[in-house]
């Protein structure tokens, strides 16, 4: 197919049809399944529909409670360190010894995980001197874990996640209930 002269000599933006993102289809619109769609709206059920994440009932994360936070922090830190055990043996792993596995990003990737934890705690009223010591950990972890293969061997060992996720339970447990 031969195209126009004007379309090889004319700028983009001069051009007499709308460009690729502004063109509307010429063809009949087929769904998934060979059936022709009608033109005009496509889903016309879903005017108006919108995301509104102030509400509480719509975020689900929104208003938990102290516990419920806890609760998710304690999943994630087991999800991170001790969710898999090495076949035959007692020892535990998680996403991070895997994640870990690769090279810098790996490790990164798990401190920034490891550091939304801390920030978490303090969310939920942990002191300074807690959050130090968290962070303390953390900092252990992602430093020796960016040495290859001794330090994978350290994220499976250390368990940072763990210990802060303990440390805040053992700090939350001291206080009064409101």
């Amino acid at each position: 197919m031969a195209m126009p002269e004007d379309d090889i000599f004319t700028p983009h933006a001069a051009r007499s049809r709308p460009p690729f993102g502004g063109a509307q289809a010429r063809g009949k619109v087929i769904d998934q399944d060979g059936r022709e769609l009608p033109d005009g709206s496509m889903h016309p059920q879903f005017e108006g529909f919108h995301f509104d994440f102030r509400n509480s009932s719509a975020n689900p994360f929104g208003n938990l409670t102290r516990e419920q936070r806890l609760q998710r922090l304690e999943m994630i830190a087991k999800l991170l360190d001790v969710a898999f055990v090495v076949p035959g043996t007692n020892v535990r792993y998680g996403i991070d010894g895997l994640i870990g596995l690769i090279p810098v990003i790996g490790d990164l990737i798990t401190t920034a995980i490891s550091l939304w934890l801390v920030r978490e705690a303090r969310l939920l009223g942990a002191p300074w001197h807690i959050t130090a010591r968290m962070l303390a950990n953390v900092a252990v972890d992602g430093v020796v874990g960016m040495v290859p293969v001794a330090g994978d061997a350290f994220d499976v060992m250390f368990r940072a996640n763990i210990r802060n996720v303990r440390m805040l339970r053992r700090w939350l447990d001291k206080q009064p209930r409101l």
